[in-house]
């Protein structure tokens, strides 16, 4: 679910990541005007009691435990024609190194080369899309019976795409041979070079497959056949190539293909760990908390001592009566000692952060921004009124309020980011800054009830009895707020998701918009739904 009111300094995407984890992927752009550009953003989840979670069942640190955080530098966006050619084109200056005979740090020539691993993925994947919308085009037609022929648009773009990845491929392959010949790379480079090489190659035989499988509705014969054939090509290459070289990343219809993704996995993480930012977490409340439990400490014995003092001086030190205020003076003050411990807590959770993150930059370490956090539960969130508006355009929700108590945690999280310290891309633009949040439910998956079970089921036709399929499913309601102060240019907007869990996960997830009826749309599901039960006939009742 992308937002498309918050395009250019912050866009927001919301997705379910699998069955018990769902995703937000926030985007951060600083325009470079400004020296400190400020993102906020606010997770409120509006939980039903049944599940049992509350401040006491869910604490601060188990929350964070299932919050799982990647922050890092948004991947330079290059055509296949920029990535040919561009100046800022990591191929183009790994060739530069051998044009001009300076080779430089090893680790550079690596970087280069996982760079251009990095936006050879991003251009694949706008090509993808690309295709599929000049695919979705074509079905269209079919269904109208106008189009029995490949567009000049979408076999201009496929043909173009396979001459442009061809020629990557074989300019990378031939400046490694070059530059490893004429400067003798070490052993970790040379394997650093071979992988790169093998995720380029993985890289488009992805890509290209995944177009001929969204080709097969296409007419078996004439034009589409031809097109469908020569993008089939290109896989055909890359595994053979693979092959050849005796690597393990190849699929096998004969087997579970473990070996496959395993690779595809560590060399995504491999090429990409070059754009993923340093981070060192602190937790500055804490020192002040330390602080503020001193005072209530010496507040607390500097009335115990008065009272000693009053009683010495009142009564002789070995009377009964000294000894009874002495024990009272101490006892009271170990409860305003714990009292005023629990003020200063709660005004630390008011107003101070209990996660401070400095976000490094990897090659440099210079400081790029901060991050702070922090978590509210029940009375302590305030709920904006829109997203209260929002909300009760439900019956339920309205109906329930009062009634049916919900628990509310509040997630709030503040970036600060030094427009100045992050580097440049063409044409002197800041490099963004991609924050990637995943938050796992299973905690609120214990207190379920079974997500299946029966119900009986008669046919009005004959009387028949049947057992029918139901399933048990929970709301959670998920509230986001997303600022941004960059300068000049200061927004917030919301949005409201409703999350359907049952014992298993996620079932699905749907976007609650601000219509009359409160109609959800954009309704997302994981990748392996369950299976749905049973559909009563029209002319029947269930009992």
């Amino acid at each position: 679910m992308a937002d498309d009111s918050s395009r250019g300094l912050f866009e927001t995407k919301l997705d379910i990541h699998d069955r018990k984890q769902f995703e937000l992927k926030l985007e951060y752009q600083p325009s470079g005007t400004d020296d400190e550009s400020q993102y906020f953003v606010e997770a409120t989840f509006f939980i039903p009691r049944a599940l049992n979670i509350t401040a006491d069942t869910y604490p601060r640190e188990d929350f964070y435990a299932d919050l799982h955080n990647y922050v890092r530098f948004k991947t330079p966006v290059l055509s296949f024609e920029e990535l040919l050619t561009g100046d800022h084109s990591p191929l183009v200056q790994l060739e530069q190194r051998m044009t001009f005979g300076v080779l430089g740090p090893e680790t550079e020539v690596v970087y280069d080369a996982k760079m251009l691993g990095c936006v050879l993925r991003g251009a694949l994947r706008r090509f993808s899309r690309g295709m599929k919308e000049q695919c979705r085009r074509v079905t269209d037609g079919l269904d109208g019976g106008t189009q029995a022929m490949p567009s000049p648009e979408l076999q201009k773009l496929a043909r173009r795409s396979i001459d442009s990845t061809q020629r990557v491929l074989q300019r990378f392959r031939s400046t490694v041979a070059l530059l490893a010949d004429k400067y003798g790379l070490s052993e970790k480079t040379r394997a650093s070079l071979r992988l790169v090489d093998e995720y380029l190659s993985l890289l488009v035989e992805q890509s290209f497959r995944k177009i001929v499988v969204q080709m097969d509705s296409m007419p078996r014969g004439g034009g589409f056949s031809e097109l469908r054939r020569e993008l089939m090509d290109v896989v055909i290459a890359d595994e053979s190539y693979r092959k050849l070289h005796g690597l393990a990343s190849v699929i096998a219809p004969d087997s579970d293909n473990e070996e496959y993704t395993h690779r595809i996995g560590f060399l995504k993480k491999f090429c990409m760990n070059i754009l993923f930012l340093h981070v060192q977490r602190s937790s500055p409340r804490k020192a002040w908390e330390e602080v503020l439990f001193a005072l209530a400490a010496g507040l607390a014995m500097a009335f115990a001592l008065g009272v000693g003092l009053f009683a010495q001086n009142r009564y002789p030190q070995v009377s009964f009566n000294f000894f009874v205020i002495a024990v009272i003076g101490y006892m009271m003050k170990d409860r305003i000692k714990e009292g005023l411990r629990r003020l200063a807590a709660s005004f630390a959770g008011k107003f101070l952060f209990e996660r401070t993150t400095r976000i490094l930059d990897p090659v440099t370490h210079d400081d790029v921004g901060v991050c702070q956090e922090k978590i509210d539960f029940g009375s302590a969130v305030d709920v904006a009124e829109s997203i209260t508006r929002l909300r009760e355009q439900d019956d339920l929700i309205v109906a329930a309020k009062g009634e049916l108590p919900e628990s509310v945690i509040r997630y709030r999280k503040k970036i600060v980011l030094e427009s100045n310290m992050l580097p440049r891309v063409a044409d002197g633009i800041v490099s963004g800054v991609t924050d990637i949040i995943r938050v796992n439910v299973e905690r609120m998956l214990h207190d379920m009830d079974d997500p299946d079970y029966t119900i009986d089921y008669v046919d009005l036709e004959d009387f028949s009895v049947e057992k029918l399929r139901a399933s048990k499913a929970y709301r959670v309601d998920v509230a986001f707020r997303f600022s941004v102060d960059d300068g000049k240019h200061q927004e917030t907007t919301v949005k409201l998701v409703r999350l359907v869990l049952d014992r298993n996960g996620i079932k699905r997830m749907s976007e609650i918009t601000s219509s009359p009826s409160g109609v959800r749309s954009k309704v997302t599901v994981p990748s392996t739904p369950p299976e749905p039960g049973r559909l009563p006939k029209p002319t029947s009742a269930a009992v």
